[in-house]
């Protein structure tokens, strides 16, 4: 109550001294009403500038002008595409700033038609780009070991194997230069393993063959119940770089091994499998004179894989010919030790010795090789 008798005196005495300034400076006192109208005039196209619904019509005009980045999950921001790259959309946004959005997780929505044409030149530019840089890969993009297995793998389907090579060369006195190729495929069954080799050895001492044999053999194992298996082997061999008793002697050559075995081992990590064999050797001189002679003999062989810790592996077949007919005894042996650096690229060293083959007139060799290869 007190506030407002106050109030009231206040405003009574605002209006005497309003009344008796007007009275005493008319001049001032139009003045003054000049100014309030000036001021009531301003004020009143202030508001008809700024009226609410113009407010509202120019910022639809504005905003029709603006891009608009729509997000996957339906989030918008207004502002202006600045680029369109090959993987990203760079906008210029009101609120935030500049931006770089992944094309995957968003599209833009243009504002005018002439801007939606530049960004189809753009994304058929980007295409071509991407069309020419999948034209120009690297030459060793397209044979680095995981690209050349996954080749592999969808070439041979449901056979595994390994592709390596070996190369050497060495200059003192004389110079010497050999390569090896090396395939194996090999495709398992409930109860048959299939396994299928290559290998071409070539060397030259100053120019002049020394070594140049192609071999590739084959093996069918079938296994029955109590641990038991039967094999058939058959291999061929054409060594074109051959001497006897210092004469040329090109020979081709074809064993068929078939022998029954038992598994002492059958783990997924290792096998230990020994056997017994009937050996047909057929060989083809091909050199003058040109001679085709059979001989039979009787084998022992042992066979193994075993998985080894850092991902390593053991192989190794071995198999001793005894003849009856002439009582000479003869072996062959392979083993090797694989090492996975990789999941596809493989290191390999090989020890290979034949000696005393039925055959007198096939050659003796012992070899030592470290491969490279894919393996998929």
């Amino acid at each position: 109550m007190h506030f407002i008798e106050t109030l009231w005196g206040r405003m009574r005495r605002t209006s005497v001294f309003i009344n008796h300034f007007m009275r005493r400076s008319p001049i001032a006192a139009l003045f003054v009403g000049l100014l309030l109208g000036f001021g009531v005039a301003r004020a009143s196209a202030d508001v008809e500038v700024l009226s609410p619904s113009e407010d509202v019509k120019t910022a639809a005009l504005e905003a029709a002008k603006l891009d608009v980045l729509v997000y996957n999950d339906g989030d918008r921001v207004r502002g202006h595409l600045v680029e369109r790259s090959v993987d990203s959309w760079l906008f210029m946004s009101e609120r935030f700033g500049l931006l770089r959005v992944p094309l995957a997780d968003a599209h833009v929505v243009l504002a005018t038609p002439e801007a939606a044409e530049a960004i189809a030149r753009a994304n058929a530019e980007a295409a071509q780009v991407r069309l020419e840089e999948a034209q120009n890969a690297s030459f060793l993009a397209r044979l680095s070991p995981a690209a050349l297995a996954q080749d592999l793998k969808d070439f041979f389907g449901p056979w595994h194997g390994r592709f390596a090579v070996s190369t050497q060369l060495r200059s003192d006195t004389t110079e010497t230069t050999s390569t090896t190729l090396d395939a194996h495929l090999q495709r398992k069954w409930t109860k048959d393993d299939v396994q299928l080799n290559a290998r071409y050895d070539y060397a030259e001492t100053n120019h002049v063959p020394t070594t140049d044999v192609v071999k590739g053999d084959a093996a069918w194992r079938h296994d029955f119940p109590d641990k038991l298996f039967s094999i058939y082997s058959p291999s061929v061999e054409l060594n074109r770089a051959s001497t006897y008793q210092g004469q040329p002697n090109d020979y081709f050559l074809l064993q068929q091994e078939i022998g029954v075995g038992l598994n002492l081992f059958a783990k997924p990590t290792r096998h230990l499998r020994v056997g017994v064999a009937e050996n047909v050797f057929d060989v083809w001189q091909l050199t003058e004179p040109r001679t085709h002679e059979q001989n039979n003999a009787e084998s022992l062989f042992l066979e193994a894989d075993w998985q080894l810790p850092w991902r390593m592996k053991v192989t190794e077949r071995g198999v001793w010919y005894h003849t009856f007919s002439s009582g000479q005894d003869g072996f062959e042996n392979k083993i090797e030790l694989d090492k996975k650096l990789t999941e596809t690229f493989i290191v390999g060293l090989r020890h290979e010795t034949r000696q005393n083959n039925p055959d007198v007139r096939i050659q003796d060799y012992t070899l030592l090789k470290l491969l490279l290869g894919i393996d998929f």
